[in-house]
């Protein structure tokens, strides 16, 4: 009976060490096991031992406060009118934790080199929760950045354009002019071919707010029947000369379209050189930033100096639509 029972023990005994030897060698004790064999004094060791027992997800949660960003809400900005909302992020504790133990990481590792897994938060008020009104400019804590083309007349520069846009791999949001559109449809489905936005710019370039209700309807509509033609699910409208009124802001909400105007003018039209233009850009660009343009001399000679000028910033190039969601980079 003894002798049976003392057996009992030893088996037992064995698959104690067992255990602590599969979970020092592949499991989450792994790194713990490692520090003590390293000749650890007895406080580090007993450290270790609370850490090997759910201390190290405490010390996580703790480190993980300073990687805490919250969401920004889409808001109506006396100035900027609608300005879109951007995501936040909090850190996956179970993930980061798991990230963790199997890269071997201790608690000597400092909190800007541990493997953080991320979740997105999501704002609680987005663009399309705002009632009608124009938009000029992206989030700026989103460091982001969109040529706006406004394509109305000739085409001569514009597949320099795309070239450049193409060797840079940055895509644009081109607005059409319908009359122009209706003359250069193999030309448009260039430019989305090559991945770029099409949206809408009316369809003779007119001062909208000096048109009534009907007419501005019919210049938007006539417009966005052709682009929906070439297959596009458009979201936008650029009024030509950037001039509107509250009434062409809700005619355009009342087709799905949200009015959109820039933050940053080339003036490209008057023909500067192109290094001013380049100069422009460099000094006012900032995060958010829509950038008009025409596909001009100006403009064509200027595009592969604006890009270098943005990306050294920091800041990233997309469409509009890119740069106006709230998707966190």
């Amino acid at each position: 009976m003894l002798k049976s029972m003392k057996s009992k023990r030893i088996f037992m005994m064995l698959i104690c060490l067992l255990m602590i030897w599969i979970a020092g060698t592949f499991g989450p004790l792994k790194p713990y096991i490692q520090v003590v064999k390293q000749g650890n004094n007895t406080a580090e060791a007993l450290q270790i031992e609370q850490t090997a027992n759910g201390d190290l997800l405490s010390w996580l949660r703790q480190e993980a406060v300073s990687q805490t960003i919250p969401a920004i809400d889409a808001v109506n900005d006396r100035i900027w009118k609608a300005i879109p909302g951007y995501e936040g992020r909090e850190v996956d504790i179970q993930a980061t934790y798991r990230k963790f133990v199997e890269s071997g990481f201790d608690r000597t590792t400092q909190s800007h080199n541990i493997p953080w897994v991320y979740k997105v938060i999501k704002p609680k008020v987005e663009l399309n929760d705002l009632p009608p009104l124009p938009v000029f400019r992206g989030n700026p804590s989103k460091p982001m950045v969109a040529f706006m083309i406004n394509v109305a007349w000739g085409d001569e520069h514009l597949q320099p354009m795309l070239d450049t846009l193409e060797k840079a791999n940055v895509h644009a949001t081109f607005f059409f002019d319908g009359k122009w559109l209706s003359s250069h449809t193999e030309m448009a489905k260039e430019i989305i071919a090559r991945g770029h936005e099409a949206s809408n710019h009316a369809y003779s370039h007119p001062d909208m707010s000096k048109l009534g209700e009907a007419r501005q309807r019919e210049e938007i509509d006539k417009t966005e029947q052709l682009l929906k033609k070439l297959g596009v699910t458009n979201r936008w409208f650029a009024p030509p000369s950037g001039d509107y009124s509250q009434l062409t802001v809700k005619i355009a909400a009342e087709q799905g379209l949200r009015t959109v105007l820039w933050t940053l003018d080339t003036i490209d039209w008057k023909n500067p050189p192109s290094w001013s233009v380049v100069a422009k850009v460099k000094a006012k660009v900032g995060a958010g930033t829509l950038i008009l343009m025409h596909p001009t001399a100006a403009s064509a000679g200027a595009l592969d100096g604006m890009i270098k000028a943005i990306k050294s910033k920091g800041y990233e190039l997309g469409t509009v639509s890119e740069t106006l969601s709230s998707t966190r980079l």
